[in-house]
């Protein structure tokens, strides 16, 4: 719309000997495309993959920040996807390159077709799908035209619509107000909740990781919900929270990616929404409604990243900028609630066994700290009772006349206790640890950098996902 330049695109299968480009545009008016050029091109290299090059026209200078930040975000949410950016200018120094290298090759899972439910159409819908639909008759139109109507059911509905309605009349011959009734009787009935295999989310896995490619944060924590229902529309929300960060400065003015407080980044179908945000349920949720300090977290120091994603067959945008979600629909904000306290009760756990460490470190360097004055200090006292330690006038038990007598021969020295209180202390700080262990169940391993090659050629894979990895067997 901007500059009136086509779209290239370039796109291969992997072991494919040529690739495919499309040059396009688009009819905004029709929403259909128009290619002007579409061909097989040669493709020596096998890459594979698909590259889409467009070519558009802002305000650099007023808006670049947001740009940038834009890209960044989609890098979060899409890990699996690589984005080289580059803003060119006939002076070289204001030149600026960004590539947000490709993470994983894991894709979420391919969306699956399905029908409208009854609760989430409106009657303008229900007269397209009427002048639409291949089905004669009312009963096969709303059996075989909506999910969760089973054909005992649609005549069960078709009973209670009125006289005006049998199950053998035609969906084309009824009339506004008959469709008004069907409209009205979907509101009124009980329909099952719609599956959330119609829903592509990133999943925890792939948000993970863009978290921590993008932030390298110290802490991280995600989660992902269940499918639920908003008038027949199923979403999901998944939640990362992230603590600590980088500051980037690849550009020529340093740009902060996550300050001091909390930094709100909200998506919607794994798209970013950078505008309105204080408007929007995440923010509204993670200001007012999490009380973060509950879960050792402090909100005005703490480097702190929200990270939610809503995903649904039909956004609840408010306004026409279609920016943000607004924070009175009961079912999303409770969902989004539920998701940021499940990722604060991770992080707390791991903020509660940091302190711990941190605690138990301070105790031994105290202890540690006091070892060389107790060490002066006994052998002072002990010197002195060599000194005038005579068997006859003095008893003392077995144990400590050996002790006296090592210590006037010299066997035992300062150094002596020296050593011997630095590993009692070492002892203490072992089964202390030992024993914090046991009780939550955690087993501290040492541990190790490992570093796993690439697969190269055409292998047949079988993906184990798990919330916090995949694991892939190859055949």
């Amino acid at each position: 719309m901007s500059t009136g330049l086509p779209i290239e695109i370039v796109s291969a299968a992997r072991e494919q000997n040529y690739a495919s480009f499309c040059r396009l545009d688009i009819d905004i008016h029709r929403n259909i495309p128009h290619v002007h050029l579409h061909e097989k091109r040669e493709n020596k290299d096998k890459w594979h993959g698909a590259e889409i090059q467009i070519i558009i026209e802002g305000n650099w200078t007023t808006y670049r920040s947001k740009i940038i930040h834009y890209m960044r975000q989609m890098a979060v949410i899409t890990p699996y996807a690589q984005f080289l950016f580059k803003f060119i200018t006939d002076l070289s120094d204001k030149n600026v390159t960004i590539r947000f290298a490709r993470r994983t090759d894991v894709m979420p899972p391919a969306p699956i077709e399905t029908k409208h439910h009854p609760s989430a159409v409106d009657i303008l819908l229900i007269k397209c799908l009427i002048a639409e639909t291949s089905k004669k008759t009312l009963q096969q139109f709303l059996q075989h035209e909506f999910i969760n109507i089973s054909k005992s059911y649609a005549e069960r509905l078709i009973g209670e619509m009125g006289p005006d309605f049998s199950p053998k009349m035609t969906a084309k011959s009824l009339t506004s107000q008959q469709i008004v009734r069907i409209h009205q009787l979907f509101r009124q009935a009980k329909f099952d909740d719609p599956s959330g295999d119609c829903l592509s989310p990133a999943g925890e896995y792939n948000l993970r990781l863009g978290i921590i490619k993008e932030l390298q944060p110290d802490m991280v924590a995600t989660y992902s919900s269940s499918p639920q229902v908003f008038e027949g529309h199923p979403f999901i929300v998944e939640a990362g929270i992230s603590l600590g960060g980088k500051e980037v400065k690849q550009v020529p003015k340093p740009l902060i990616w996550v300050l001091p407080g909390l930094n709100i980044f909200r998506f919607a179908n794994r798209i970013p929404l950078l505008f309105e945000q204080g408007a929007d349920v995440v923010t509204r949720t993670a200001m007012k409604k999490i009380n973060w300090s509950t879960y050792k977290i402090n909100q005005m120091q703490d480097k702190i990243g929200v990270f939610v994603s809503i995903v649904s067959t039909k956004i609840p945008f408010k306004g026409t900028g279609k920016e943000y979600i607004g924070d009175d629909i009961t079912e999303i904000s409770s969902a989004v609630q539920s998701a940021i306290k499940q990722c604060c009760l991770q992080l707390r756990s791991k903020i509660v066994k940091k302190l711990q460490a941190r605690e138990r470190q301070e105790r031994k360097r105290n202890l540690t700290r006091y070892i060389p004055d107790a060490s002066r200090a006994i052998m002072e006292v002990l010197d002195e009772m060599a000194q005038d330690y005579d068997p006859k006038r003095h008893r003392y038990d077995k144990e400590d006349d050996e002790l006296v007598s090592k210590v006037a021969s010299h066997q035992i020295t300062e150094a002596t206790f020296r050593e011997n209180l630095s590993q009692y202390v070492e002892q203490v700080d072992y089964e202390m640890a030992l024993e914090y262990a046991t009780q939550t169940g955690v087993i501290e391993e040492p541990r190790e950098d490992i570093y796993l090659s690439s697969l190269e050629g055409l292998f047949n894979c079988v993906d184990l996902h798990s919330p916090v990895f995949i694991f892939r067997l190859a055949t």
